[in-house]
């Protein structure tokens, strides 16, 4: 028997059957590279699983290749130690860009293998570390994977293992068992997540529900993300030291820009106080004077909207205190517990990694102790040498945890530390810029405010991001007389989002100059 549709191999005729697990730290890929090894054993098959490490998705998954073949008396299977471009019956992903990288590997082939593949996305270093939007296009993705496949079994595996309280391993072995790829029945597959002796009852939940998924319907479709929403503005605040500056919206600012500003409202109650978040409806009520009395009303306020962002993330920039503080809260803890699938009694360690610089600790001192260190080229040098080395914290630990407190504790004085005066001061030097831009164009103040985008995160990536959008700035001026001006600056945003480096920027700038 040799059926293409149902994906069956010749039994009769001993052939071998080949399979790849493509799969990330944590989710399970060697226990069910164990599985389907117990499976075939269970039925009278030599079997054979190998593993070539990744490191996670710097470098890719763990694959995890098996090989089986029924016994036979005359001779012993000899079996391959990886997976073979163009040779791959089974290839499974526990992730969809994972499944990708299999198409780009040579894994998957129209004419022979059937591919599984979660469509849920884990995002890669690489895409989280490009300054603009590096997210891979998951649709591109899915319709690559269509057609290189002979069969995709495509959908969200991993919110099925975390609905039944298993790991998305459960749920891809279903997903094997329902596609009929193994010459085994579906009474076997269990027994073999039974033998496992761990999370059985889980396990074997999330393998029913991905089971009969693919049975129903094989390939969900999956589509670009959509555009995060902002926070509606509520009837009440429901938050005492919130009453004041939601009557403040509502009383000050006009309907199209109010949920924009209660958002920014929560972000900068959150990372300071209600006074900090004061400040900022202090300063977007003088911007939105500015943006009526340039005939703002006409345009649905669209500046005073892009500045409500805009101001509110520069208002919250990253420093060292932002992150220690991020890193002991009681909801990224609780968000591990769901991402690793812990059990209510299970103890969960994590470990973080820290890495500050000198320049992190100046600035989050006093001012006048941070600028008297900066001063003295010696003392910051040492200083350097005793902080700048990476630190794995377990935030489980008592002293681990009172660390991290710490250094979160400094930013209750955040607004009489250096970094915070530097920050303020570049942030009115960008508004002002983009208010003088918009006595004479619009558009380009509304462009000079999305130049904001340029500067995140911290320590190097936030000096790389303010590099970046210092250049940009310089050419304002230049373009501000121009009536294509708002069109080069943009050229000249995404020049920067798109490299690393700037070489893309430096080239752009020398165009603008040029003009």
């Amino acid at each position: 028997m040799n059926d293409a549709a149902s994906g069956r191999k010749d039994v009769a005729g001993a052939q071998r059957i080949s399979i790849a697990i493509l799969a990330m730290g944590g989710q399970g890929g060697g226990v069910l590279a164990d599985w389907v090894v117990a499976l075939a054993e269970a039925q009278g098959w030599a079997a054979q699983s190998t593993s070539v490490p990744g490191v996670a998705q710097r470098t890719g998954a763990t694959i995890y290749y098996i090989e089986m073949a029924p016994i036979r008396a005359a001779a012993e299977p000899v079996f391959a130690l990886m997976p073979t471009p163009g040779d791959v019956d089974v290839v499974m992903a526990s992730e969809l860009m994972e499944a990708a990288r299999s198409v780009l590997r040579g894994l998957v082939t129209p004419a022979q293998t059937t591919l599984i593949t979660s469509t849920h996305r884990a995002f890669a270093v690489a895409e989280k570390e490009k300054p603009g939007d590096g997210v891979g296009d998951p649709a591109v993705v899915s319709i690559a994977t269509e057609f290189a496949a002979r069969r995709l079994i495509a959908f969200d595996m991993e919110a099925i293992a975390k609905a039944e309280g298993s790991v998305i391993s459960a749920a891809m072995f279903g997903a094997l068992a329902a596609t009929e790829a193994l010459p085994f029945d579906r009474a076997a597959f269990e027994s073999a997540i039974g033998a496992s002796g761990t999370g059985v009852t889980s396990s074997l939940r999330a393998f029913a529900t991905a089971f009969e998924r693919t049975r129903q319907n094989p390939v969900e479709a999956v589509r670009r993300f959509p555009d995060k929403r902002f926070v509606a503005m509520p009837d009440t605040a429901g938050h005492p030291e919130l009453d004041r500056l939601v009557a403040r919206i509502r009383t000050t600012f006009p309907e199209s820009v109010r949920s924009m500003l209660f958002t920014g409202v929560r972000r900068l109650v959150d990372y300071l106080d209600p006074d900090y978040a004061l400040e900022y409806l202090d300063r977007m009520g003088m911007l939105f004077d500015i943006d009526r009395a340039r005939g703002g009303d006409t345009r649905g306020f669209a500046f005073t909207a892009a500045a409500a962002k805009h101001v509110a993330i520069a208002m919250t920039y990253d420093d060292v205190t932002r992150v220690a503080d991020l890193k002991i809260r009681e909801s990224r803890k609780a968000r591990v517990r769901v991402e690793v699938a812990a059990a209510e009694d299970t103890i969960v360690t994590t470990t973080e990694y820290f890495h500050p610089r000198a320049n992190e600790l100046c600035g989050a001192l006093p001012k006048s102790w941070g600028e008297w260190i900066e001063s003295r080229p010696e003392v910051f040098k040492v200083l350097d040498r005793v902080v700048n080395r990476g630190r794995r914290i377990r935030t489980n630990t008592v002293i681990g945890y009172l660390a991290l407190a710490a250094v979160a504790n400094f930013g209750k004085r955040r607004r009489g530390s250096l970094r915070h005066a530097r920050e303020a001061a570049h942030r009115e030097a960008w508004l002002t810029l983009a208010v003088q831009a918009l006595e004479t164009d619009y558009a380009l103040g509304m462009e000079v405010l999305a130049c904001r985008r340029l500067v995140k995160g911290y320590s190097d990536t936030h000096a790389r991001g303010v590099s970046k959008f210092d250049r940009v700035m310089s050419a304002v001026p230049t373009l501000a007389k121009r009536d294509d001006g708002a069109v080069w600056l943009d050229r000249l945003k995404r020049a920067a989002l798109a490299d690393e480096d700037g070489t893309g920027l430096d080239g752009m700038l020398k165009t603008v100059a040029s003009l």
